[in-house]
């Protein structure tokens, strides 16, 4: 027995002895770490990183696991987690809290958050690397598979599934809102259709499944002079798809004249017409190659007022990036313009460019006693580079339009019977001044003076129209009128201050155009395209209002005055005396309060 216990004892210090000069585990590269971890960086709307922040972490029973700060880069990390389903709660003051469920944490990988606190809607983004890496070979299977002792744990049960759970796939989700409210003298654009009077507009937008967005807004007026309400709708679809980013709208939109005006012209039992409109647009960009892109879309109208008009309007953009070296632009507009390709690329830009497009209606005009429609061609050629802190634009066009709205006033109350269609919301009306064609180029240079504030400076040569100062109307006869339009050129001077104020927020945007104002320059057919300076003196302010704690959303004053000087008036007279004002850009003042969710 003692010979047994002797043996035994040996055999174990031997052991021992080897297990002590074993090597240990490989270190660095090879070891794999079974536990997981999660990090992110908490910031403000505006990307700034917020410092103190309180992020907790839940495990799947939703019990608190653990409760760390964010550090002075806004930075935080839980180590050392077991694979598994977690949940993280974010907190600050004066900002709501951000919440995001089921985090899945593998082994060895570490999930990365982007936490976006707001005074609305805050938001956490979950960011996927690029590439899992492979901890486990399949090997293991093939072990189990030929090993007669380990064979039935392949065994499964029934209803047992190896497949792991799909995630589940959010319908909507980054849902934003606007709600514009607003009131002035004039209207923000001249001519029939103006929206001066529709004083209450809105906008949604949401994401369908992450890569589809849809936007629905709406403008409805109040009818304090017809007695009936007037609307207009807009419903946007779009698609990210990779270069491709298609999008379609459809916009209806139904107006009525104002009462008195609509009986002085019509007569008093033929009843006032309605503006009625439906337009289809599809908008979609091309990456042809790494240096050229294309921009290409249409829009298809149908009008009905007095008569029912039918049109197609195509465009199309190239542009050629010489890297360095600047970029070359093409453009090709035909039809009624693009009112709808205003805007930015932000979500509420996005919004607010559907609003801006509900108040661009047709310019309708008469003429013979019909309805017509101002259209046109567009070809512009233009060239841009950025050299350090300065951009130099230069660009060359002609264009040609086809009855030419021009607005008309009367101090003295006297206007032409034939071929005048009373504006919707002030005294004014449209006369339809003919065809207009001209040619034109623009050089510009922008610089910036820090990070909150630019100048610019625009030289321009382009197509004008003026009037006989010197000559009278004898009568009512409209073609007289328009043998009173002359087309010629102007040059001008413009200069124009791009400002933010840091610590308010205020967004100041003020310009001044020296010009001979005996010409009146017709608005260019692309409104996209924002080189074109416009005249006379205007002034745009925009205030973010502070946030209240509690309110679910942030508000903005903003306050609109186009050509305060009142610019580009041509005066005209008739033999009794009375006079008449032609006008391109009306003076006009704005004022708005929006509240964005």
């Amino acid at each position: 027995m003692m010979s047994v216990r002797t043996h035994i004892s040996v055999a174990s210090v031997v052991v021992g002895l080897g297990c002590f000069w074993m090597p240990g585990p490989v270190s660095g590269a090879d070891t794999v770490s079974l536990a997981g971890a999660i990090s992110g960086l908490v910031t403000d709307g505006g990307g700034i990183p917020q410092m103190g922040a309180a992020v907790m972490l839940f495990n799947r029973q939703d019990r608190l696991s653990e409760k760390v700060f964010t550090d002075e880069k806004g930075v935080f990390a839980f180590a050392g987690l077991v694979p598994d389903v977690y949940s993280i709660r974010v907190t600050l003051a004066s900002f709501v809290p951000a919440i995001r469920d089921r985090i899945l944490v593998q082994p060895g990988m570490r999930s990365a958050l982007n936490v976006s606190m707001a005074t609305l809607f805050s938001s956490i983004r979950l960011v996927y690397p690029a590439e899992q890496p492979v901890f486990m070979k399949d090997d293991w299977k093939w072990v189990l598979r030929t090993a007669n002792s380990t064979r039935p744990v392949l065994r499964l049960l029934p209803n047992v599934s190896l497949e792991e759970p799909k995630p589940h796939r959010v319908v909507f989700s980054d849902t934003r809102g606007l709600l514009f409210l607003a009131a002035g003298d004039g209207a923000p654009v001249s001519g029939f259709g103006s929206s001066a009077d529709m004083g209450t507009a809105f906008a949604l937008g949401t994401s369908l499944f992450g890569t589809n967005q849809l936007q629905f807004a709406g403008n409805v007026s109040s009818g304090t002079q017809t007695g009936i309400p007037s609307a207009a709708f807009r419903t946007t679809y779009s698609r990210n798809a990779g270069s491709a980013s298609p999008e379609v709208s459809v916009t209806v939109r139904e107006l009525f004249l104002p009462g008195s005006m609509a009986a002085a012209i019509f007569g008093a039992d033929s009843g006032a017409p309605v503006l009625r409109s439906v337009s289809v647009n599809y908008d979609d960009h091309a990456q042809i190659s790494e240096a050229l892109s294309f921009e290409y879309g249409g829009a298809l109208d149908s009008i009905s007022f007095m008569d029912h008009l039918s049109y197609f309007s195509p465009f199309a953009k190239l542009t050629y990036s010489l890297g360095n070296k600047g970029a070359i632009e093409f453009d090709y507009t035909s039809g009624n313009g693009r009112p709808e390709a205003a805007g930015s690329g932000s979500l509420d830009g996005q919004l607010q460019r559907d609003v801006y497009a509900l108040g661009e209606f047709p310019l309708v005009s008469l003429r013979g006693g019909h309805a017509e429609v101002r259209r046109g061609d567009d070809f512009e050629l233009g060239y841009s580079r950025t050299v350090g802190s300065r951009k130099f634009n230069v660009s060359a066009y002609h264009e040609s339009v086809s009855n030419l709205a021009l607005t008309i006033a009367s101090p003295d109350g006297f206007l032409p019977a034939g071929d005048i269609l009373p504006d919707f919301f002030s005294g004014t009306a449209m006369f339809d001044a003919g065809s207009f064609s001209s040619m034109g180029y623009l050089a510009s240079v922008t610089q910036k003076l820090g990070d909150n504030l630019s100048a610019t400076v625009t030289y321009g040569s382009m197509g004008a129209l003026t009037a006989d100062r010197g000559g009278e109307l004898v009568s009512h006869n409209p073609d007289e009128l328009r043998s009173m339009i002359h087309v010629g050129r102007q040059s001008s001077v413009t200069t124009r201050l791009d400002a933010t104020v840091r610590r308010t927020g205020t967004h100041i945007v003020a310009s001044y155009q020296w010009a001979d104002n005996r010409w009146a320059v017709p608005d260019p057919l692309d409104c996209a395209r924002g080189m074109r300076p416009e005249p006379g003196l205007n002034i745009y302010v925009r205030q973010p209002i502070p946030g209240m704690s509690g309110l679910p959303w942030r508000m903005e004053v903003t306050a609109d005055l186009r050509n305060l000087l009142q610019q580009g008036y041509l005066p005209l007279s008739t033999v009794d005396g009375s006079r008449l004002v032609l006008m391109e850009t009306p003076r006009m003042f704005r004022g708005g309060l929006s509240f964005i969710f």
